[in-house]
């Protein structure tokens, strides 16, 4: 049994938003156990700098902790240990599922992990009735469970999790819940924070959708391969693009681009740059013959408009 310490604990956010519901519908002061797994995970350091001053890929690996469900026996505290904090082992053994349980099956080899505390207008401080139950709990060897993915020797942890919740000490409209993550370490007998990462998908949360099968068929796509059309088609279909590359590139051909990949490119490359640059005087005069017709549209108008006013006064003179 090692007492290593966790990176993280990570929660899904509809474990967190259903663990919530619970306990805010409860009518007191509740607690609960926590189910999951935690794994060994190597940072990936990976770059694309080839410099001397990289020094390559990390060796270096922690512990996440990965809460996928919990339970809550009853609508009050105290059920799995008493008032001082000593655990009640006949309690906890019928609350916990036995190895061959099919949750824990479904759940893919879920462990007991720790449990968790609600208290109503409360700190988000542990207290010592749950610094004695959270010790109680690891230093029950018989709880242990392993680590996933450990390259080395077999590593087991025993259930070291807390997670406190609590409501504002004041009523407030929006802010309805306080949580904090501990860890409880044996090597120093106190509670270490631990951030609380909320994962919802993605690379991390891969593992949550292993069983996931789509239940909706994909669409039908309207697919014609190039090969089942006629060759009379296709002599159209070529005649037609060929017809509208004709109007702006010169008769340029649509099969001599080819000549851009081989020995020949470097000669033909001149080429095309020189039709670029015709391409490019030709929209110019484009553009100021359009602007010129603007010029004249507006001319006009105003023309227009003072034969009006001249109309208009004449007819108001007689």
């Amino acid at each position: 049994m090692d007492d290593l310490p966790l990176e993280k604990i990570a929660i899904s956010g509809p474990t967190l938003a259903s663990m919530m519901q619970r306990l805010s519908s409860s009518r007191g002061d509740v607690d609960g156990l926590l189910f999951g797994h935690v794994t060994r995970i190597t940072p990936s350091t990976l770059s694309d700098d080839t410099s001397p001053s990289f020094d390559g890929p990390s060796d270096s690996s922690h512990l996440v902790a990965t809460v996928t469900s919990f339970l809550c026996p009853s609508s009050s505290p105290l059920s799995f240990y008493d008032s001082l904090g000593r655990l009640n082992a006949p309690s906890l053994s019928r609350l916990l599922p036995s190895p061959s349980s099919s949750a824990i099956a479904a759940d893919g080899g879920s462990h007991f992990l720790g449990w968790l505390s609600f208290r109503r207008r409360s700190q988000t401080r542990p207290s010592m009735r749950e610094y004695s139950v959270s010790h109680s709990l690891s230093r029950s060897s018989h709880l242990s469970f392993p680590v996933a993915n450990s390259e080395t020797a077999p590593v087991t942890l025993t259930p070291c999790i807390f997670l406190l919740f609590a409501t504002p000490v004041h009523d407030q409209a929006i802010h309805t819940h306080d949580y904090r993550a501990y860890q409880f370490r044996l090597s120093t007998t106190s509670f270490e924070p631990k951030p609380i990462d909320i994962v919802n998908i993605g690379p991390a949360f891969r593992g949550h959708y292993e069983s996931f099968s789509p239940n909706s068929a994909f669409p039908m796509l309207n697919c014609e391969m190039r090969g089942s059309s006629s060759p009379m088609v296709e002599e159209d279909r070529s005649a037609e693009e060929q017809k509208q590359l004709d109007l702006c590139a010169e008769g340029f051909d649509v099969g001599d681009l080819k000549r851009l990949m081989g020995v020949e490119a470097t000669g033909y490359t001149r080429g095309l740059e020189d039709l670029y640059e015709k391409m490019l005087v030709k929209i110019d005069g484009l553009a100021r013959q359009v602007e010129s017709s603007n010029a004249q549209v507006i001319e006009q108008e105003k023309r227009i408009k003072d034969l009006r006013y001249k109309a208009a006064a004449r007819s108001g003179a007689e």
